[in-house]
């Protein structure tokens, strides 16, 4: 896994057409008509004479709501008063209650709407249940605030601002490893829907690279490999599941990492969440918390953070949590940081910064269109392309992800303060 200061690997192409129109039986008179009309072209979807219409599918009523309505935000926020062209951006966000088959209802309904793009959807599954009529539709997909791996697989018309999940993992993972945590003793706690999967592929990879791994890794593949929708993954490695919409239930998930640890004869010394929401993550570290674990708890950067932090401080949870940002702290002096937080105000924080960004993203990528705005001369854009997003630096040289920035921070009497990887592995060595 490279670090953040390294070029991601960027690829793509687009390819373009022509239609040709023959006129043929037609008299002098039509002829010369046709000849004093002003010329027709086909209306690219989305695109009016005044403006351009974007959407998004996002959870603005469910359990992850905070971060949904957060994003939201920050997205109405940034394409505000925006113009290309002279064409202004028209917005429109629906809510799927992170519900799959819902995300998929609402993308059709924009799809129908002719939306040119969408922007900023949230959910694993939402998204991956959607991303097929997505591609079939052609309808490119702009800054979705998520980091799991079949966003990043070069396939569909998919532009992504932020880091990968799997680039958050490897970094608490290097701290914990670096600070003498054995490979053997990295648990996770994930949940048990498609986005969990993808993200424990993610660290079955990064685990197979360490020593000693094929018996440990041969049971995170045989977790992967079984076959449905949700199936019962627990009880077989060293990996606890939750179902989604049952953010109480933290028993079967702690159960699976103690048996884990009798079986093995290992201690969990970290365990990884990659993915999730709120409150199955809060409620998990306030059970274990209960049970009388101090197992340090890393948490990747889909959080609604402010919230997350007071579940947790409600349950006296004070210390011990590894979190991972893909955005700017929310202090840093970035221009782009800075003008966020001035436009959105009492609704600033880092959800909202990450709306924010991406829909900047997006009028930025516009603004580098050479002619005609289609979808493909929009991808045209920013593909083989580099940009400076108020500080960030964005590179699509390579592949489809911009930024690979990801902050360290841990939680320390109910606050999280940034750290470096070496102050981090304090916290593992206690």
């Amino acid at each position: 896994m490279k670090k953040n200061d390294n070029a991601l690997q960027k690829q793509g192409r687009t390819a373009r057409g022509s239609v040709r129109f023959g006129l043929c039986g037609l008299s002098l008179a039509l002829l010369t008509a046709l000849a004093a009309a002003p010329a027709v072209q086909a209306q690219e979807p989305g695109v009016t004479p005044t403006a351009i219409r974007v959407g998004s599918v996002l959870d603005l009523e469910g359990e992850s709501k905070m971060r949904g309505r957060a994003i939201k935000a920050g997205l109405e926020t940034a394409l505000k008063n925006e113009k290309v062209q002279g064409h202004a951006i028209e917005y429109l966000a629906l809510n799927d209650s992170f519900n799959p088959k819902t995300a998929v209802e609402a993308t059709q309904q924009l799809v129908d709407q002719g939306a040119f793009a969408m922007l900023g959807n949230t959910g694993g599954p939402s998204v991956k249940a959607a991303l097929p009529l997505l591609a079939e539709n052609k309808i490119p997909a702009v800054g979705f605030p998520i980091g799991v791996d079949f966003l990043r697989n070069g396939k569909g018309d998919i532009i992504n601002l932020r880091a990968s999940f799997a680039q958050e993992a490897a970094l608490v993972l290097d701290a914990a490893l670096n600070s003498g945590v054995k490979p053997q003793e990295i648990c996770a706690y994930l949940p048990n829907d498609a986005g969990g999967i993808s993200n424990l592929k993610a660290l079955a990879k990064i685990l197979a690279k360490q020593p000693n791994m094929a018996d440990t890794v041969s049971k995170l593949e045989q977790i992967i490999a079984m076959p449905g929708e949700e199936p019962n993954r627990n009880g077989v490695g060293p990996v606890g599941f939750f179902t989604r919409h049952t953010q109480m239930q933290a028993r079967p998930g702690y159960d699976s990492l103690k048996q884990w640890e009798k079986t093995a004869n290992t201690r969990c010394k970290l365990v990884m969440t990659v993915g999730g929401t709120n409150l199955p993550l809060a409620n998990f570290i306030s059970y274990s918390r209960y049970k009388g674990e101090t197992w340090p708890v890393s948490v990747t950067s889909q959080v609604e953070v402010t919230t997350f932090k007071d579940d947790l401080k409600k349950n006296r949870v004070l210390d011990r949590i590894v979190l991972t940002q893909a955005v700017p702290a929310l202090d840093s002096s970035l221009p782009i940081v800075e003008e966020a937080r001035k436009a959105l105000g009492d609704r600033f924080d880092s959800s909202s910064l990450e709306g924010y960004m991406v829909g900047k993203m997006f009028v930025t990528i516009l603004r580098n269109v050479k002619g005609e705005i289609t979808r493909a001369s929009f991808l045209d854009a920013a593909r083989g392309r580099s940009f400076d997003l108020g500080g960030l630096p964005l590179d699509f040289t390579n592949d489809n992800q911009g930024s690979d920035f990801v902050q360290l921070l841990a939680l320390e009497d109910g606050a999280f303060k940034p750290k470096t990887s070496q102050q981090l592995q304090q916290l593992f060595k206690k």
